[in-house]
């Protein structure tokens, strides 16, 4: 989507405000011995209350209104009554949705109370890795520079990025034009980022694996060599200066 007037930029403010304040109140709300389906529902009032639509359960009838993957799940977990979460647990949380025609995206994996894990170093550098890719995103700038400067900087931390997994452009439907924005230099991408446009752009750190593969549930993707991810993700408008971040009120950099 690319902006052109006033009430289109106001559109995406508040549909990006609710999944902002939805994901950060899921990730407040989350506690040891609650299960996926719980946090889920929760998630799921929130949005109906601001009057929004899950953008996943809309576009691809997705079984829940959030995506929450737990421990070695990568992405596109499925809440369930079955799935408790625990302490130390690595979770990330996927919320995306719809209000009034305009879509909004954005995620964020944590540690569930004390990191007996260890999975701490690994969410604080994907946190980092994402503060440094928008704050170089500027109109004119190529889609694939973004993505060396999220690769380059998860092996400076000894990390690897996901490579099947991407950003993406978002504003009058889930998933738009420019539809791959890579964590890692795509020299075949020849695309710029353009002034006006809205794109989600995410991290996908990985411990040892590169690519990301569904299980037999047909949505929860693990990783084919194993190991954690952590994913951080801002909705965004591109300018020539900094970015206007649309979902800040998720507050992962606080």
């Amino acid at each position: 989507m690319s902006i052109t007037r006033a009430y289109e930029l106001e559109g995406m403010k508040r549909i990006s405000d609710v999944v902002a304040q939805t994901l950060r109140a899921m990730i407040d709300y989350a506690t040891p011995g609650m299960s996926t389906l719980q946090l889920d529902q929760f998630g799921a009032q929130m949005l109906r209350n601001a009057g929004a639509n899950s953008a996943p359960y809309k576009t691809y009838k997705f079984p829940g209104y959030t995506c929450i993957s737990v421990g070695n799940e990568f992405c596109h977990g499925i809440p369930t009554g079955s799935r408790i979460l625990r302490e130390g647990d690595l979770i990330n949380i996927d919320v995306s949705a719809e209000l009034n025609g305009y879509w909004s995206d954005n995620g964020a994996s944590f540690v569930l109370g004390k990191d007996i894990h260890g999975h701490m170093a690994l969410v604080n550098a994907s946190k980092e890795i994402l503060r440094h890719a928008v704050d170089s995103i500027r109109d004119g700038v190529r889609i694939s520079h973004i993505g060396h400067i999220i690769e380059s900087e998860a092996k400076k931390r000894g990390y690897k990025v996901i490579k099947n997994l991407t950003g993406h452009g978002i504003g009058r439907s889930l998933h738009e034009a420019p539809s791959h924005i890579a964590n890692y230099r795509d020299f075949f991408n020849k695309q710029r980022f353009q002034k006006n446009g809205v794109v989600a752009i995410e991290t996908f750190i990985s411990t040892t694996s590169n690519y990301a593969v569904t299980l037999k549930d047909g949505w929860t993707m693990v990783g084919n060599n194993g190991g954690f991810m952590a994913q951080h993700e801002h909705t965004l408008v591109v300018t020539d200066k900094e970015p206007l971040i649309l979902t800040g009120k998720n507050q992962i950099w606080n």
